[in-house]
């Protein structure tokens, strides 16, 4: 199990805030039980941030009964009213303002976690009062993936963005509740595997991004070396990279595999996981290289059940498959990342 405090680095190396470091940084020196404690603290530290600089504005829609004409009169419901004999009119008009969707999904996943019985009294009492600081009239969304795709669609980005992948998590761990307004429940999302690998991938990638300038870093798509009608082409898979190291000396494509294990036992044997392997010779031997520059190939895994580093030369390019212990200090973890692509 990652500790809790480098599942908070993973965290913010996967969401791309490390720029913004300075407050929420002070994180790591609060001891906490529970990954819903740091994802509440990062949140209430991050909402009054953005609260002291403001919330972000945009046009919403809005309908009212007006004494005056503004925007559109929507005429049915004016007449079938008669509004129009006391001077008033149904109108629709957009106005600039901080209730917006992402506005209202905060609101509702600190309404979430201000109900939660995981999280000690005294913090859903702080998540109740930062709730107060909201400006009057905007109302605590439902916090559902509808709602969040609405919020990512407006493509909210620095502090915004991070907000949004908190709460997207924060809504990712909630439990189903037999009862709309009793207590929220949440589960250890590090024991979800699928939502783990993701966190994994982008942590792997944006570290990269972040930690070293020898190398572009990118997720690209790589192009089948295959010759037929275009109709038949597009039948192939995509084959799209967790992440590429290029440089001119050297492209590496790095695959991060979220696995409680590198091996598998077949038979009386253990064996790396085979589709794991194929997809990355596909990777290789599909991807052009500019003259003179090596193309190597990287597996890495999370260390659980054993540590794992071994190399092959296959197809003429270098493989390595390593795993790397989460559970280490993060200085470990990050000098044995940077020691990865040396």
């Amino acid at each position: 199990m990652i500790p809790i405090q480098n599942l908070y680095y993973l965290l913010c190396y996967a969401w791309n805030r490390l720029p913004e470091r300075a407050e929420l940084l002070a994180t790591e020196t609060t001891t906490f039980h529970r990954p819903l404690e740091l994802l509440t603290h990062v949140l209430l530290t991050a909402t009054r941030r953005q609260l002291r600089q403001g919330l972000p504005v945009a046009y919403t829609e809005q309908i009212q009964e007006l004494p005056e004409l503004r925007g559109r009169v929507q005429l049915a419901p004016t007449l079938s009213r008669n509004l129009l004999q006391r001077s008033r009119a149904i109108c629709e008009f957009d106005e600039l303002g901080p209730d917006t969707v992402l506005a209202r999904v905060l609101l509702g996943t600190l309404h979430q976690l201000s109900r939660a019985r995981s999280l000690p009294a005294a913090v859903r009492h702080e998540v109740r009062v930062v709730m107060r600081r909201f400006p009057a009239g905007i109302a605590a969304d439902a916090v559902t993936p509808a709602t969040l795709r609405a919020a990512r669609r407006l493509r909210p980005t620095g502090l915004g963005g991070f907000l949004l992948s908190v709460c997207e998590l924060i809504h990712q761990s909630a439990l189903p509740s037999p009862h709309a307004d009793g207590p929220t429940h949440f589960r250890d999302f590090r024991r979800d595997e699928a939502l783990m690998a993701r966190i994994f991938e982008q942590f792997v990638r944006n570290f990269y991004r972040l930690e070293q300038r020898h190398f572009r870093v990118l997720s690209e798509t790589i192009q089948w070396q295959a010759e037929a009608a275009p109709e038949v082409l597009s039948l192939l898979p995509s084959m799209v990279t967790d992440t590429t190291l290029d440089s001119p000396e050297r492209k590496i494509i790095l695959d991060t595999k979220y696995y409680a294990a590198a091996l598998r036992q077949r038979y009386s044997q253990q064996k790396l996981i085979s589709p794991h392997l194929y997809q990355l010779y596909a990777y290789l031997q599909n991807q052009p290289t500019a003259p003179g520059q090596q193309l190597e190939g990287i597996l890495l895994y999370p260390a659980a059940a054993q540590d794992i580093d071994v190399r092959y030369t296959l197809g003429g390019h270098p493989v390595r498959i390593v795993t790397i212990d989460l559970a280490q200090p993060w200085e470990q973890i990050a000098a044995d990342l940077l020691a990865l692509v040396a």
